[in-house]
């Protein structure tokens, strides 16, 4: 069932439920007003027969049948009953009546009482009279309110009839007012796919679900199409990296056993099909480290690191590797407490992400100083790396972390572009963040967040 049915079943039933139960209510009351107004009529047939059949005064009698006659109307079937009461309380009965006991106990006693017997109504009034004590008695079957309630029911019926047709006919027009901006974006993401995913769903600035249903949508579709150009990129990219040296292998092997020839050139094309395959040994395992780290799940001996400890390791591994390397550790902003300087990770993963960066500093600054501040706050440790070296350019900034992918400004200096993506994967298998700025010939500076 779609939605809109939904809402529309929702909300005519919602309301006409209500318009029924407030129905109900009024048809219940209106009837006991119906029993009351009808026992009050009644009641004052009683006295008036009273006074007119046992007057203190002849002229009594006169004056208040002439008021019956003139001024009431006679009832449907109306009888009048006038029993006496002797001096023990007793009623003296009617064999007409066939009312209960305790109706004539509580006229005595109460000095008025009331009696259903289907639709016919009974009320009994005490009266004292100059002959004695009368329980007066005046029945009347009820085809006032008889009519009457029909009539009600009639009208609420009807009523109710016509509030279900608006009810219905307003439901279906605003349920589908406000479902038609879903249809909207259902109309434009179904217009989207893999091969146009640079549109976008048009957002109007309303601040309403739909609003921010439109922008998950929008965030979702730039998270797809980085994820397409990511892997469009990579599988072009490792294609080429890959296929370089392995072509390089080939030819120097098939170039080897073209014919004889000297030991020289012999050692001089083992010794390139060895740096080849080092290299090519090179890409494929930092492949494998990428792939490996790209998993979530994939958490290898993690313990509590200590970060100031680990930025001395890395600064030892790179002072190996790159000789003539000028990185400072910077002080300045080390926290004083000793628990804002651990966290929970792998120490080789988080030495490895580390050291590519810094690396990656010296290179491209042409062993320029490279500084490395740790900072903490509450809940995070903050180590900076920065650099004055060649920078990178704003239009490359979104892509440096894809794996592959070199700068434009870095083309004389050797790499695979595969450092940073590692290190970002590593970052985030720690619940960590990398930011970057950077100014092209002013440096870069690499802000790395881990939590606590």
């Amino acid at each position: 069932m779609k939605i809109r049915h939904k809402i529309l079943i929702v909300f005519a039933g919602l309301t006409l439920s209500t318009i029924m139960i407030m129905g109900g209510l009024i048809y219940y009351f209106a009837n006991q007003h119906s029993f009351e107004d009808f026992y009050k009529r009644l009641e004052i047939r009683a006295y008036l027969a009273a006074k007119a059949a046992l007057p203190y005064y002849e002229s009594d009698a006169v004056i208040y049948n002439e008021i019956r006659d003139e001024h009431l109307e006679k009832l449907p079937a109306e009888k009048e009953y006038f029993l006496k009461v002797d001096s023990m309380g007793h009623v003296a009965q009617d064999s007409t009546l066939s009312l209960p006991p305790s109706f004539y106990n509580k006229v005595v006693i109460q000095h008025r009482a009331t009696y259903r017997e289907g639709n016919r109504f009974y009320e009994g009034v005490l009266y004292k009279s100059k002959q004695g004590l009368y329980v007066v008695i005046v029945s009347a079957i009820n085809q006032y309110s008889t009519e009457y309630m029909a009539w009600l029911r009639k009208i609420l019926l009807i009523c109710f009839s016509i509030s279900a047709i608006i009810l219905i006919g307003v439901g279906a027009i605003f349920s589908r007012y406000i479902l038609q901006p879903i249809r909207h974006i259902m109309t434009q993401v179904k217009s989207i796919s893999s091969r146009n995913l640079h549109l976008r769903l048009k957002v109007d600035n309303s601040g309403d679900e739909i609003n921010e249903l439109a922008d998950t949508f929008n965030n979702m579709l730039d998270r797809l199409e980085t994820a397409f150009e990511t892997q469009n990129n990579f599988v072009s990219n490792a294609s080429h990296e890959l296929s370089t040296p392995l072509t390089a292998i080939i030819g120097e092997a098939e170039l080897a056993l073209n014919k004889d020839r000297s030991q020289e050139s012999y050692i001089h094309a083992i010794k390139n099909i060895l740096a080849e395959a080092g290299r090519l040994e090179h890409i494929t395992k930092s492949l494998l480290h990428l792939a490996q780290t790209g998993f979530a799940n994939t958490r290898p001996d993690w313990g509590m690191v200590r970060t100031d400890e680990l930025l001395f390791n890395v600064k030892n591994t790179v002072d190996k590797i790159i000789p003539g390397s000028q990185v400072d550790i910077d002080y300045s902003l080390f926290p004083e407490e000793e628990e804002k300087l651990t966290v929970r990770g792998n120490e080789q993963l988080l030495e490895l992400a580390l050291s590519n960066i810094v690396m990656n500093a010296c290179k491209y600054s042409n062993n320029k100083p490279v500084s490395i501040a740790l900072a903490a706050t509450d809940k995070k440790v903050i180590i900076i790396v920065k650099d004055q070296g060649i920078g990178i350019p704003q239009q490359d900034l979104p892509y440096i972390f894809s794996p592959f992918f070199r700068a434009s400004n870095t083309g004389h200096y050797k790499g695979y572009g595969i450092g940073l993506p590692l290190a970002m994967n590593i970052i985030r298998m720690h619940k960590g963040d990398i930011i970057v700025n950077s100014q092209v010939n002013a440096g870069t500076e690499i802000r790395i967040e881990l939590p606590l």
